[in-house]
């Protein structure tokens, strides 16, 4: 069990967590929730012992591991697999000392805590977490520093996943995610077998992931059962009820002390009010939950409605080469009062989709033709680097405003969020989610037509999402987006657009149908099939490609197999020790137990192999 018992933390002088409890059961998986800033990672911070607490105690089992994400993103020339087996340390290190191991009563001992800890399955359940997380067969045997930061961070997140610590601890999981891998993800965590505390502001997770939701607020830690939405509820009435007692406390009070004032300098009521002196002090303040109210985002009116389609898309082919365009063939139109999603996992060209549409990207052939006068309001997470970190948003209102009064300025400041002496910040001392209302104020500054929003959520609190979603909905232009944050596309979207195989394409069923086909057909999300049309004059590369995979699966295999049978050579050699039956029989009996179970890991290998080797055959030929 964990054990949170009465604990205070402040950093920098803010007293974050004041004189709190709580206590979490093992096996709970429990989401998180507060609103930015409140000091959720500060709390993760002192479970792992690496923040000291001011007062109170945190208490684990002695035997727990503890398992985070790495704050930095694994690097280096070894591939994904191993470094994501590399992450059962106990595993790694039973392996290394079984190769050098010489005594038989260690090798035993070795091999039985192996089959014990079900290690020789590890590489398929390393491959299973990869591949979820979106990395081919293909991938997984490239080195971690040919991948750039966010999926480098997937890996890490791999690594934690595949290490199954007794408690998991998640800060923000989905940050560095595609709608598919939070799909996949959520599907993960609502089976984890040990405890889990996730940090999330992803509704869909806590409903669909989690057990209980711990609430922080105003300093204090109050654990709720049930999931987001039951949170929701239970606290609505918890407010409710809480306002009810502080009111008639209140009144209480009110009463007291006008006994108290009429009477006080009166003898003979002067033990009376002395008395109820007494009651008031005794009286403990009840504090009210008050609804934080969160500024709300809204977009600027169109001047002019265009006449329609906005946008029409013929036959297009876009990327960064010619010789190899990212996506062919696109032929489609947007009308003014479109909500479009775009599914697809990162990777398949939703980016280079949304450049084009946002007129960032010329296409190499076919036609894109746009309403006269449009204008394109384009946001993206990546921006947040071209924000000027040594000027407020006052001065970047400003540019766009130069002529304009001080208080026309101020009064568009306010508009986006920032009123009075919070417009004068340095954007360095933002938060991420200040940083992103500020980038939506700035991309739809000047009215436009229709809005890209791509990943808008990421560092955004669940009131804050629910605020762009209320946005998104009132506002009368287009809107596409980019998302893995399930309830904005749901409570927003009316048509959803999947990028895949290269092309774009609508998608006619629902986002629980599109969940469940990522989740029953994971290796078509992770290694698109090739198309049939428009591919028939290129039949070699196709199969070539094809082959990639089948390939490196054989050399796994055939690795595996050469290790496995150098294990066994060394029981057999353990086992042929002339007395070593009738000097130690629950040692021979040991060995006998880790030999059986080498046998079975080497017939699997040996079947893995010859189903990959038939299956490269066939596509040979």
């Amino acid at each position: 069990m964990l054990s949170i018992n009465d604990i205070s933390i402040r950093i920098a002088g803010r007293l974050l967590i004041d004189q709190s409890s709580v206590q979490i059961v093992p096996g709970a998986r429990v989401g998180f929730v507060g609103r930015n800033g409140v000091g959720k990672s500060t709390l993760f911070h002192a479970i792992r012992g690496d923040l000291p607490i001011e007062s109170g105690s945190i208490a684990l089992p002695p035997r727990w591991r503890i398992g985070s994400l790495a704050q930095e993103a694994p690097d280096g020339p070894e591939s994904l697999l191993n470094v994501v087996l590399k992450a059962d340390l106990e595993r790694d290190a039973l392996l290394r000392e079984a190769e050098t191991a010489h005594d038989p009563h260690r090798i035993a001992e070795i091999q039985t805590r192996l089959v014990d800890i079900d290690a020789h399955s590890a590489p398929a359940r390393a491959a299973a977490i990869l591949s979820g997380l979106g990395f081919s067969t293909a991938d997984q045997a490239r080195s971690c520093s040919e991948f750039s930061g966010g999926w480098r961070m997937r890996v890490a997140l791999a690594a934690t996943l595949f290490a199954a610590p007794d408690l998991l601890l998640l800060d923000e999981p989905t940050n560095y995610l595609d709608l598919e891998g939070t799909l996949w993800l959520e599907d993960h965590l609502s089976s984890y077998p040990r405890t889990v505390i996730v940090i999330s502001h992803d509704r869909d997770l806590l409903d669909t992931s989690v057990d209980q939701i711990l609430h922080l607020s105003n300093g204090k830690l109050t654990l709720y059962k049930g999931n987001y939405s039951s949170f929701e509820e239970q606290r609505s009435m918890r407010e409710m009820l809480d306002a009810k007692h502080a009111k008639r406390q209140a009144d209480e009070r009110k009463r007291l002390q006008a006994f108290v004032d009429r009477f006080k300098a009166k003898a003979s009521k002067a033990r009376q009010a002395q008395s109820r002196v007494k009651m008031l002090e005794r009286m403990k303040p009840v504090t009210a939950l008050v609804t934080q109210d969160v500024h709300e985002i809204s977009f600027p009116t169109p001047e002019r409605t265009l006449s329609p389609p906005i946008i029409a898309v013929d036959n297009v082919s876009v990327g960064y080469d010619a010789a190899k365009p990212v996506l062919n063939r696109v032929t489609l139109r947007i009308d003014n009062d479109d909500r479009i999603a775009l599914l697809g996992a990162n990777g398949n060209g939703k980016s280079t989709l949304v450049k084009l549409l946002a007129g960032k990207l010329a296409p190499f052939s076919g036609h894109v033709t746009r309403a006269e006068k449009l204008l394109v309001g384009y946001f993206a997470q990546h921006q947040v680097d071209e924000l000027d970190l040594e000027a407020s948003t006052y001065d970047h209102i400003r540019r766009l405003m130069l002529d304009a009064p001080e208080s026309k300025v101020r009064a568009r400041a306010g508009a986006i969020g920032f009123s009075g002496k919070a417009a004068d910040t340095l954007v360095k001392s933002l938060s991420g989610g200040e940083k992103a209302r500020l980038l939506l104020g700035l991309a739809t500054f000047f009215g436009p037509n229709m809005i890209i929003l791509d990943e808008p959520t990421n560092h955004l609190d669940i009131d804050s999402r629910a605020a762009l979603a209320e946005a998104i909905n009132e506002f009368p232009g287009a809107v596409i987006m980019v998302s893995h944050d399930r309830y904005l596309i749901e409570a927003c979207a009316d048509r959803l657009w999947v990028v895949a195989d290269r092309t774009v394409s609508s998608y006619n069923g629902d986002l629980e149908d599109y969940r469940r086909m990522v989740l029953s057909a994971n290796g078509v999300r992770t290694a698109p099939r090739e198309r049939e049309a428009g591919e028939r004059d290129k039949p070699q590369r196709v199969r070539s490609e094809r082959r990639i995979p089948l390939k490196q699966q054989i050399s796994n295999a055939e690795a595996e197999i050469a290790r496995i049978t150098g294990i066994i050579e060394k029981i057999d050699t353990a086992l042929a020790l002339p007395d070593i039956f009738t000097r130690d029989p629950k040692q021979a009996a040991q060995l006998a137990k880790a030999r059986a179970a080498a046998a079975d890991a080497l017939q699997r290998a040996e079947e893995a192999w010859l189903e990959a080797s038939t299956q490269s055959d066939a596509t040979a030929n």
